[in-house]
């Protein structure tokens, strides 16, 4: 026999055995013990739950097998007023839910159990008891209190059941809206629970608690359809632009973020949540809506504002009662005052895309006439729209240099009245 291998492996396992760790386990209970992590602040190592400490028994394993072990219990008062209650590594003195210190020689370990009989979730039903604009109150006729313990100092905590509420709400993106789960943890059930008002119908479920699932014995209910009363919208605003290069197209001022030069063709759209009867677009001549001119009960609204002036739009829906109303951001179109300037010449056909083209500069220009006459008092060209130009041609030829004249007639949407008449001179053209 090798004396000195043997001697070896004797020496290695005394070794492990020393450097072992020690542990705590539960037996002779209806159900497994759930044990749950500790904050350090507590001063414990761990949470343990069990079903009910009847006939409960723990097992500790020391360090090393020469450990003393000591067992203590404590209450509210913490750790600093444990008293002994038993010695060995096996310990069955458990009465109800209570603090443990487990002493090995000078190291000591603190958890508490919980005995979850004392305070078990009860099957019940979920019941919506009111509901309001913003919130909706459910009661359960069972019951799942708070469950307590202490930490080793005696500060009073509580055990998170993690009780899952589930129920459907509407989430909005920019235009629209669409059905989403919403899913709560419950640390416990008390009087009553609120939710914020769900959008949409719904059923409420109740599922727990987080120790009946573990031990397979998990509580669902679900509450009858609730018919949402709470409503909400979203609302858009979208200008149409225009790629005019004579046109001045400045906003007008007065923080307004649409508008600029008339007409202003502006497309508003919203979408509502699922209680919303009463839907309406409102202009107004004030930010406060006090004075409204034009009301347009469409999620669509179309509208050109063709008159300087600042103008305030917004969207409001409500339910069928009228008890629950949303109300949208306003947006502001500002219109701003008419101009308009004529050029007095141009050159025709001499560079490509450099002033060959007569155009007038406007702004806020809802009626426009313009006709363009030569010398012999032959109108040559005419122009209903402030954004249109004259080639310099007539009849698909472009005109002799020389001087031309024009006559305008129109009308800004300030109602500023233009009677304009002038010459055109045509400079270095070309002719064909």
């Amino acid at each position: 026999m090798n004396y000195r291998l043997l001697t070896h492996l004797l020496l290695w396992a005394l070794g492990c055995m020393a450097l072992r760790a020690s542990s705590l386990t539960f037996s002779g209970g209806e159900h497994s013990v759930v044990r749950l992590d500790a904050d350090k602040s507590t001063g414990l190592s761990a949470i343990y739950v069990a079903y009910s400490t009847d006939g409960l028994s723990a097992a500790y394993t020391p360090d090393s097998d020469a450990a003393q072990v000591r067992w203590y219990s404590y209450g509210y008062r913490g750790g600093a007023y444990a008293e002994q209650v038993g010695s060995g590594l096996n310990f069955n003195g458990f009465n109800g839910s209570g603090g443990y210190i487990v002493e090995e020689d000078d190291k000591r370990t603190y958890l508490w159990l919980c005995d979850y009989s004392s305070a078990p979730m009860t099957a019940g039903e979920l019941t919506v008891t009111s509901a309001d604009c913003s919130a909706t109150e459910l009661s359960y006729s069972g019951s799942a209190p708070a469950l307590t313990y202490y930490s080793a100092t005696g500060r009073k905590l509580e055990i998170d059941r993690d009780i899952s509420l589930t129920y459907y709400t509407l989430m909005a993106d920019e235009n629209s809206f669409s059905q989403h789960t919403v899913t709560r943890s419950l640390p416990y059930i008390g009087a009553t629970i609120s939710v914020p008002a769900p959008l949409c119908a719904t059923r409420f479920s109740i599922s727990g608690d987080r120790f009946l699932r573990a031990w397979g014995l998990g509580i669902d209910c679900s509450s009858v359809v609730f018919n949402p009363v709470a409503v909400e919208a979203v609302s858009s605003a979208v200008q149409a632009g225009r790629d005019v290069p004579n046109e001045q197209t400045t906003p007008a001022g007065d923080g307004a973020a649409f508008g600029g030069s008339a007409p202003v063709a502006m497309t508003f759209s919203a979408a509502v949540s699922d209680a919303a009867v009463f839907m309406e677009w409102q202009v107004a001549d004030d930010p406060d809506f006090n004075s409204i001119t034009l009301r347009e009960r469409a999620l669509c609204f179309e509208h050109t504002f063709t008159e300087t002036a600042t103008s305030y739009v917004r969207f409001v829906c409500a339910n069928a009662d009228g008890s629950c109303e949303w109300t949208g951001d306003t947006y502001t179109v500002a219109i701003g005052e008419s101009r308009l300037r004529c050029p007095n010449a141009f050159s025709p056909g001499a560079s490509e895309g450099v002033n060959d083209e007569w155009k007038v500069s406007y702004r806020s220009i809802v009626q426009f006439e313009c006709h363009i006459f030569n010398s012999l008092g032959v109108k040559i060209a005419q122009l209903n729209d402030p954004a249109q130009g004259w080639d310099g041609k007539y009849k698909g030829s472009f005109v002799k240099p020389g001087v031309y004249y024009y006559v305008i007639k129109a009308r800004g949407a300030d109602g500023k009245a233009y009677n304009l008449s002038g010459d055109i001179n045509i400079v270095g053209s070309r002719t064909r």
